[in-house]
C-alpha cells in the first residue's frame, strides 16, 4: 500500500514537472507580440506593426500596391522570435494619415524620403530590408541612398530589371508615353475592387488559402475619397523607378549586399525573368520560386517564412 502511495505520489510530481517544462519551453517560444503605432515624419503621421526584441537586428518591411503592412500580417510573428521586425505603412496606403494631393508629393522619390525619415525617427540605423511591389523601388532608393545601414535584401515579387516586366504592364506603359485624360483613365481599371481581388487570385492553384479580408481591405481603403487619383499619379511616376533601374544594379553591383528572391512564379506583373536577373549583379543572390501568384505571402507564407528566417540566421545575424 505504502509503495502504492509512493509511485502515485512520484508520478504526480513527474507529472508536474513536465508541465512545468512543457510551460517553460511554450513561454521560451511564446511569439512575441505585434504591437501598434504611428510616427510623425514631418506631415506624414505613418502607421506601422513592430514586433521582436528591438535590442535585435532589424528587418523593415515594405509593402507594395494596393496593400499595407497588414500584407505582412502573419510574416511578422514568424521573424520576431529572432529578430525586431518593423512595418510600415507607406503614404497613401493602409492607416498612415497623409495629406491630401497638392499638399504631399505623391512620386516614389517623395516616398522614399518619407520612409527615410520614418527610419531616423525610429533611429534605425542597420536593418534588413524586405520589399514587395512597390516596397521595392522605395526600398532600392534607401539602400542606394544609405548603404551601410543595410545589412540584407530580402525581394518578395520586388522587380529591379525590365526583363521583368510582364504585359500586365502594357496599358500603364501606354499611360506613361502619353499621359492623356482617356489613357489616365483607362488605368483607373486596376484599382477596381474586382482588379485589386484578381491581383491576389491570380496565379493561385488554391483559392481557399487567400483569405477575403486581405482583398477587402486592400478595396476599402483604396476607395477612400481621394485616394483613387492618388493611386494613379504613383502610376505614372512608377515610369520613374524604370528608368532609375540602372542606377539600382549599379548599387547592387558595388555593394552585393546579400540578396534572396522569394518569387510568386506565376506573377502577371512581374516575371520570373526578373528575379533570376539579381544574379547578374550578385552573382550569389539566391532565388526560390513558389507556385502562386504575386501575393506570395498569402497562400505560401509557412513555405516562405522559414526560406527567409534561414536566410537572414546566415547573413545578418552574424553582421550584428
Amino acid at each position: 500500500m505504502q509503495l502504492n502511495h509512493l509511485i502515485a505520489a512520484a508520478g504526480a510530481a513527474g507529472a508536474i514537472a513536465t508541465g512545468a517544462v512543457q510551460a517553460a519551453d511554450y513561454r521560451a517560444a511564446a511569439t512575441p507580440p505585434v504591437t501598434f503605432h504611428y510616427a510623425q515624419v514631418d506631415n506624414v503621421k505613418v502607421f506601422y506593426r513592430q514586433a521582436g526584441n528591438p535590442a535585435a537586428p532589424t528587418v523593415l518591411l515594405l509593402h507594395g500596391f494596393p496593400t499595407s503592412s497588414f500584407m505582412y500580417r502573419d510574416l511578422i510573428p514568424m521573424l520576431a522570435k529572432r529578430y525586431n521586425v518593423i512595418a510600415p505603412d507607406m503614404p497613401g496606403f493602409g492607416l498612415t494619415q497623409a495629406p491630401e494631393q497638392g499638399k504631399y508629393t505623391y512620386t516614389f522619390d517623395q516616398l522614399a524620403k518619407t520612409m527615410e525619415g520614418f527610419t531616423n525617427v525610429l533611429g534605425l540605423e542597420r536593418y534588413a530590408l524586405q520589399v514587395f511591389d512597390y516596397g521595392a523601388p522605395v526600398g532600392w532608393r534607401l539602400a542606394a541612398a544609405r548603404p551601410e545601414r543595410v545589412t540584407a535584401l530580402i525581394s518578395q515579387n520586388g522587380n529591379a530589371y525590365e526583363v521583368g516586366l510582364a504585359e500586365g504592364w502594357i496599358p500603364i506603359q501606354r499611360y506613361w508615353k502619353d499621359p492623356s485624360p482617356a489613357n489616365r483613365e483607362a488605368v483607373r481599371q486596376f484599382v477596381t475592387p474586382e482588379a485589386i481581388k484578381w491581383q491576389y487570385t491570380h496565379g493561385v492553384k488554391d483559392l481557399s488559402r487567400v483569405a477575403p479580408d486581405s482583398y477587402l481591405l486592400d478595396a476599402a481603403l483604396t476607395a477612400r475619397p481621394g485616394n483613387v487619383d492618388i493611386q494613379l499619379d504613383l502610376f505614372l511616376d512608377y515610369a520613374d523607378n524604370v528608368a532609375q533601374y540602372p542606377q539600382f544594379q549599379a548599387y547592387f553591383r558595388k555593394h552585393r549586399p546579400p540578396v534572396l528572391a522569394v518569387w510568386g512564379k506565376n506573377d502577371p506583373f512581374f516575371l520570373n525573368e526578373g528575379a533570376e536577373a539579381f544574379k547578374r549583379d550578385v552573382p550569389d543572390a539566391e532565388v526560390r520560386f513558389f507556385d502562386t501568384g504575386h501575393f506570395a505571402l498569402e497562400t505560401h507564407v509557412h513555405e516562405i517564412g522559414p526560406v527567409i528566417l534561414d536566410f537572414l540566421d546566415r547573413k545578418v545575424a552574424r553582421t550584428r
